[in-house]
């Protein structure tokens, strides 16, 4: 029965893109324009902090450009969304985009395909696309979600498609554990816990893991912001020599402003991160109350503060959620919730904050924990992908955070950054700063335009 869910929407894909074809050939393009296909430009996270650094550079290195947004906020604005970069983000654009309104985004939501979720909003992906393309067609289509459905339209359209990807689709990674039957929040526990399901669902992302490598090939450029997104993509797509890895942009100058010395009264440990099933707030939480019950009555009762994003009313609810949850846990007069603060905001917060606490399993890259060592919080990080690979490691042989990965190992990471002395923590938040010049909004600028220099010149 998967299969036959799968090879459906597949051939009726290629029989739109097959129609379609027809239609789009002799379509003019716009000669001078580049359209970004960025459905969410309200997000707050990473992602959208990566729009608006791509903005900023493609303005520097072609500001004869026309430069569009294709996005499904109907309340932005060309003004408001440069507005947004400068107040969320910090990010001064030289000008402002245009923007190109998107009526269907439904057909993206998770909501929409309670089952067979990555099929369906990657073939939705690929209808949105067609409104956008069919209401502009600019001459550069660059993506910066990560549907690599939409790039064979794109080409069909006759656009340069470039890619920034945060992080794959599908890896093997959750081939992995559904193979070893582990629940996750991309795993159902009552598909982990049958092997008939566990099979079928293998057989769905082998075929969905080739449809996607097949339909990523076609982008002329890619972007990939890790060592652990790179290796799963040349893996996947096969582009070797179109995928280049660019950090993302993290904003570590006006955070290493900061200084190192912080308040002793109350520890803060900070938490950035959207409020999304795959962040994992949850293991936050308990892994705080553990590291409560564990600190000695000398010490300095801490504070966490949980700041993030809510992009829709599911995220709302898994807030609320968190708030009922800390109430279960009796600390809630010890956790704060900030939700869609302003970026002077959020680094006030980073700058009282002792450690700062990241728990998403296979985070792509991590910008939040490259700010937190920024700012001079000791990151206590998920050993995993990007800080794992790329972010937490020893930085002239001097430790830089933690990583963990279960409740227990989380709460001791906590309780040591706690009691340690103030002048190892003060070693080790130097460090972990000097690593953290690594990933610069200026070496993003650099590295990204190294790479789109090439097919922006060529035409």
């Amino acid at each position: 029965m998967p299969i036959i869910y799968l090879i459906i929407p597949s051939l009726l894909l290629c029989f739109f893109v097959r129609l379609c074809s027809k239609v789009i050939k002799g379509r003019q393009n716009l000669k001078n324009a580049i359209g970004f296909f960025h459905p969410y430009t309200n997000d707050g996270g990473g992602g959208e902090r990566v729009l608006w650094c791509a903005v900023k550079a493609i303005q520097d290195e072609k500001p004869q450009l026309d430069f569009f947004i294709y996005t499904g906020d109907h309340d932005a604005s060309p003004q408001s969304l440069m507005s947004r970069a400068t107040d969320r983000f910090g990010i001064h654009l030289a000008f402002p985009p245009k923007v190109v309104y998107l009526n269907r985004r439904k057909w993206i939501e998770d909501t929409t395909y309670p089952r067979f979720t990555m099929i369906g909003q990657s073939l939705g992906s690929v209808f949105l696309s067609w409104e956008a393309l069919c209401k502009l067609t600019p001459l550069y289509y660059f993506d910066t979600s990560g549907y690599a459905f939409t790039y064979p339209l794109a080409r069909l359209f006759g656009c340069y498609v470039i890619s920034y990807t945060h992080y794959p689709t599908i890896s093997s990674d959750m081939v992995s554990r559904v193979r070893d039957r582990s629940a996750l929040y991309n795993n159902d526990d009552l598909i982990a816990r049958s092997v008939w399901l566990s099979r079928c669902k293998i057989i769905y992302y082998t075929i969905f893991s080739w449809l996607y490598g097949f339909v990523g090939s076609f982008a002329h450029i890619v972007m990939v912001n890790s060592s652990w997104t790179r290796s799963h993509i040349v893996n996947l797509w096969r582009i070797p020599d179109r995928t280049k890895r660019v950090y993302p942009p993290c904003d570590t100058s006006s955070l290493q402003a900061l200084p190192l010395e912080r308040p002793t009264n109350v520890p803060t440990i900070i938490s950035v991160a959207q409020f999304r099933p795959e962040k994992a707030h949850p293991l936050q939480l308990q892994a705080f109350a553990k590291a409560i019950s564990k600190i000695g009555p000398g010490l300095s009762r801490p504070k966490l503060q949980l700041v993030g994003s809510c992009r829709n009313n599911a995220d709302e609810n898994r807030l609320q959620k968190l708030k009922e949850m800390a109430v279960e846990l009796k600390v809630e007069k010890d956790v704060e919730f900030h939700k869609n603060i302003m970026y002077r905001d959020l680094v006030k917060l980073l700058g009282a904050a002792v450690a700062g606490i990241h728990t998403m399993t296979d985070e792509h890259f991590g910008i939040s924990v490259v700010e937190f060592m920024a700012a001079g919080a000791i990151p206590i990080a998920h050993n995993s992908a990007g800080p794992q690979m790329d972010i937490v490691l020893e930085e002239d042989g001097q430790r830089t955070g933690f990583l963990a990965q279960t409740e227990e190992e989380y709460s001791e990471a906590i309780v040591e950054v706690l009691t340690m002395p103030e002048t190892k923590r003060l070693e080790m938040a130097a460090a972990a700063r000097k690593r953290a010049g690594r990933f610069s909004e200026q070496k993003f600028y650099n590295d990204f335009k190294a790479a789109v220099r090439p097919i922006l010149h060529q035409s």
